[in-house]
């Protein structure tokens, strides 16, 4: 897999995008707690992927890429919970937990694609 920076993953412009959705649909939540748990595995999909690009080597960018699989599963399981609420329609939440599902996909790929990781990770 070549690629120069971060940015030129699509799987980072889409978690990135993912950001911005969640802090949308969030925005008139009263819970708080809530709210910020979402926001806050949101930003961690985007921001593991970046700092695994930027580490030295494949196994560091697999370990980072596992991290934020496991943030974009914890994003859907809130949306879940959130859905069942009734604090978002489905609407407007079945979006986001299909993006966390592709992006996990996504996630997995990738991590397949940088070969077999090391006994250390």
């Amino acid at each position: 897999m070549s690629y120069r920076s971060f940015e030129d993953l699509e799987v980072w412009r889409r978690a990135r995008a993912l950001v911005r959705e969640v802090y949308r649909c969030t925005g008139s939540f009263k819970d708080w707690s809530l709210r910020d748990q979402m926001r806050r595995a949101a930003v961690s999909v985007a921001s593991n992927i970046a700092e695994g690009a930027e580490r030295n080597g494949n196994s560091e960018f697999q370990h980072f890429l596992g991290i934020a699989k496991g943030s974009a599963a914890e994003l859907r399981t809130q949306v879940y919970l959130t859905v069942d609420l009734g604090l978002v329609a489905e609407a407007e939440g079945k979006p986001i937990i299909e993006e966390t599902k592709q992006l996990g996909a996504m996630l997995e790929g990738l991590r397949k694609s940088l070969g077999r990781p090391s006994a250390s990770t």
